[in-house]
């Protein structure tokens, strides 16, 4: 005893627990102690017998290969298990075990809950494999959704096909289904009884199901329907009524308050409602999945025999045998093959899925390994924050791309057709780690736990949607980083979109050379502070050094403070060569000499070179490959996705390389090109219908968000308003023209139209101020830089921003009045009156016509490439 205590034990034996959930549970070797007030089960002896016990807060369930065997609760102190009785051996009259049953227990929660008689025949006829049925068993799920009255008895049956249809419409509207349905028909022909199940959003739906179950039946049959019988809704009256009357078919009506004239329609429902409540109480999924269930139910039903026919009405029907082994217990989990589009977003090869349900049931996809049984269960579905979860945001400069289809892990890539290029890009990136010293491998220090790792693979492709090359990338899992030991700052630079259309028209301007080159392995260059480990690369384990780790030297892809390092070694490498930093990107390098002057633009590893002469491009580009391990891609062509063309009249900046991509993407490459991006008369609403495919519409938006930023000023008021459109590609040649554009809506709250327009002109004057403190940056620039004219068409704003007073009334915009002012105080801005017609401005805050777009289209300087 657990105070040291014994008691006699008075006999040992065997007993049969009769659980709550109607099992039994047979206990062996057990002692009758009559000492002992409460008669104690061991767990760890159940365990060791294949039992399990699950606990949850002041419950627990007994379970045994996935099935319910009995639960229990908390009570004083101690967890009671639920009995109903305890049956001493001898008087145990039934000898079979509880857990003989799990085959039809099986196949009973496969076929939809049908009855044991119905398994017997089943086994009978050769269609499934043979098992011991207690036919004393009781289903609690089935007594739960089952329980009704005794049905009438059936009088007669036809002996054709086609010859007499049963047809009922039941109504479960109380709960409507994802796809709204609110009903469903069957049509059950009588000498078969073979059912047909539509699902229906309003009972008028009713004649168009029998018109399409009509021209099916009749055409695989090569028979007409005779005689349909229904009860007296008003579905089956005009115009059903007139429909059969035009085809010869008789349509009889039962008489009033006399279901079971039409028994056959209305016992089939019954049927299909029962086992619809039997599937959905033993799935635990929502009751609006009550159409998928009932379809379910009624394919089920019709491969299982009658009891008035040798045969089951699916072989009566089509003429053939069913088959039972591809059936799974509905409501199960499934893993199916992931389509292409997806595996950009999914890493794995294959996801769970639940027949388009948003909820993840139980089953397996293996045809050799037996799933179990659910047991019913009430889960409490966790809070969620109420908080609105946003992701970061890093503006329109940062330029996200879409990943094809490539492999995802190692093994997968040494598996496809393509391994051995894979294989030579691996190696080619091992090489290049292995060069620059990037780790050592070390004992790993007690305490420290290695970072792990994964291979990013991608083809690099060439404009014309050619391969160029294939690329790996040994990236470690920086996001299990701890801050403040791994890392402590992260911040890199980035320049902006806006100051490579600058550079660009400035080369335009000048006529100067732009070449392109690239840092191979960029970011291995970064010298490291922090002590960080990883484990070794998968295909690369130095033999005899399996237990060792890599400890990181210098910076590797997927560090969080790898972007920062890399950033500070390259403005080290160039301070040291005598350029300077622009004040305003901190990614643009100038360096002004006797011999000419050169421009270096950063963007991550790819960078623009453009100076007066070769000389110094060359020159400068003998210095980055002393320092970094460089490409040279000679003169730019393509540089983040955009083409640039050299003519006669100066640079041009084009996507039409990428806009047919996303129109192919998209299904919309065949489309008809639209006048206007977005129509004038158009009025957007809230979706308050059935969901789109949020996804697929948030890439639509992200790409052509894009196309906006890059080259296409013309629709940012479309894709600010978040519209869809197609359009012919169009290219913009650089100089003189649109740098720099954003449509946007406004933060602070307008008034009047007056404070509107003075804020749109707070907007412009910042921008204004920032593109000529860049272009004081630049050696070739006249100095000092004029003011920098903004065209506004509304006199009221002008002469708030020239007027020295202030009025209180708009006091909530005093601190946008006072920076305008500033800013035409200190001759950085001038403004000027334009008439709203002439403003190129306008595409961008409204829809208009589109001779309006055309002509402001050609002041931004767009045209068409043809």
């Amino acid at each position: 005893m657990g105070n040291s205590s014994t008691s006699k034990v008075e006999g040992k034996g065997k007993v049969v627990l009769k659980m709550s959930s109607g099992k039994e549970l047979t206990l062996n070797d057990l002692l009758h102690v009559p000492d002992i007030r409460k008669n104690l089960v061991s767990g760890s002896l159940l365990s060791k017998n294949g039992f399990q016990l699950v606990f949850e807060s002041d419950k627990f369930l007994l379970t045994k290969s996935g099935m319910l065997v009995g639960k229990g609760y908390l009570s004083d102190d101690l967890f009671k298990m639920n009995v109903m009785t305890i049956v001493p051996i001898n008087e145990n009259k039934n000898k079979s075990s509880a857990y003989l049953l799990e085959s039809s227990n099986v196949w009973h929660g496969r076929l939809g809950h049908v009855n044991f008689g119905t398994l017997h025949r089943l086994i009978n006829l050769n269609l499934l494999p043979k098992f011991q049925i207690d036919s004393n068993h009781k289903c609690e799920t089935c007594v739960e959704a089952k329980l009704t009255r005794t049905s009438f008895h059936s009088i007669e049956r036809s002996s054709d096909p086609l010859e007499l249809i049963h047809s009922d419409v039941c109504d479960l509207k109380f709960v409507q289904t994802r796809g709204g349905w609110k009903y469903f028909v069957t049509f059950i022909d009588d000498c078969t009884r073979y059912c047909y199940v539509y699902l229906l959003r309003s009972k008028d739906e009713a004649l168009e199901s029998f018109i399409h179950y009509k021209k099916e039946v009749e055409n695989q049959l090569n028979k007409k329907i005779k005689v349909l019988r229904s009860d007296r809704g008003g579905e089956y009256e005009s115009p059903f009524g007139e429909f059969c009357s035009q085809h010869g078919i008789v349509h009889q009506t039962t008489a009033p308050y006399s279901p079971q004239q039409n028994g056959v329609a209305e016992r089939k429902n019954r049927t299909l409602k029962e086992m619809m409540n039997a599937m959905l109480i033993s799935s635990g999924l929502p009751q609006n999945l009550w159409g998928e269930a009932i379809l379910f139910a009624n394919y089920i039903l019709n491969k299982l025999p009658q009891k008035k026919l040798d045969k089951t009405p699916y072989e009566l029907w089509k003429g053939r045998t069913p088959s039972y082994q591809f059936l799974k217990v509905w409501g199960c989990l499934a893993k199916v093959a992931v389509h292409i589009p997806k595996k950009e977003i999914f890493p794995c090869k294959s996801t769970q899925e639940t027949n388009s349900l948003k909820r993840n049931l139980e089953s397996t996809s293996s045809t050799s390994h037996d799933q179990e049984l659910m047991e019913k269960r009430n889960e409490v579905e966790p809070r969620r924050s109420k908080r609105t979860k946003t992701s970061k945001t890093f503006g329109p400069d940062f330029l996200t791309f879409m990943l094809e289809d490539e492999p995802q892990s190692f093994k997968e890539a040494m598996s496809m057709p393509e391994a051995p290029l894979w294989k030579e890009a691996v190696n080619s990136e091992i090489e290049s780690i292995l060069q620059n010293h990037t780790w050592e491998l070390v004992d790993l220090p007690p305490g420290c736990k290695p970072l792990g790792y994964k291979w990013i693979f991608k083809r690099k492709m060439k404009v014309d949607g050619s391969i160029d090359k294939y690329k790996a990338r040994l990236v470690v899992k920086g996001y299990k980083q701890k801050e403040g030991v791994d890392y402590f700052d992260t911040y890199s630079p980035v320049t902006r979109i806006t100051s490579i259309r600058m550079l660009i028209a400035i080369a335009a301007l000048y006529n100067l050379e732009i070449h392109q080159m690239d840092v191979k392995t960029a970011f291995l260059n970064g010298e490291l502070d922090e002590e960080i480990y990883m484990e070794q690369p998968e295909g690369f384990i130095v033999p005899g050094k399996e237990k060792k780790v890599c400890r990181l030297v210098k910076s590797l892809y997927g560090l969080k403070q790898a972007p920062k390092q890399w950033h500070e070694k390259f403005d080290n490498a160039m301070m040291s060569n005598g350029f300077r930093i622009n004040e305003c990107d901190k990614c643009v390098y100038v360096k002004n000499t006797t011999s000419g002057y050169v421009i270096v633009c950063l963007y991550v590893d790819d960078m623009l070179i453009m100076g007066s002469n070769n000389d110094i491009i060359k020159a400068t580009k003998r210095m980055l490959n002393s320092k970094f391990d460089m490409k040279d891609l000679g003169v730019a062509d393509v540089i983040l996705g955009i083409k640039i063309t050299r003519t006669s009249d100066g640079l041009i900046l084009s996507q039409s390389h990428y806009i047919k991509k996303v129109l192919e993407k998209f299904g919309r490459y065949d489309d008809s090109p639209m006048k206007t991006p977005i129509d004038v008369n158009l009025h957007l609403t809230k979706n308050k219908g059935n969901d789109i495919s949020q996804l697929e519409y948030s890439q639509i938006i992200g790409s052509l968000m894009y196309i906006m930023n890059c080259t296409r000023p013309d629709i940012a008021y479309s894709v600010n308003k978040l519209s869809r459109y197609t359009s012919n590609p169009r290219g913009r040649p650089l100089e003189g023209n649109t740098v720099s554009w954003k449509s946007s809506k406004q933060t602070c709250i307008a008034r009047s139209t007056m404070e509107s327009e003075f804020i749109a002109l707070d907007k412009a004057g910042e921008e204004a101020e920032w593109l000529r403190h860049f272009l004081e940056d630049m050696p070739m620039w006249t100095k000092p830089v004029p003011p920098i004219c903004i065209h506004c068409d509304s006199q009221s704003a002008i002469g708030r921003a020239q007027s020295y007073m202030y009025n209180g009334k708009s006091r909530h915009i005093r601190r946008r009045h006072n920076t305008v002012r500033q800013l035409l105080s200190n001759g950085i801005i001038s403004i000027d009156y334009i008439k709203s017609k002439d403003n190129i401005a306008g595409p961008l805050t409204k829809g208009l016509s589109g001779e309006r777009v055309n002509c402001s289209s050609r002041g931004m300087g767009l045209k068409p490439i043809i």
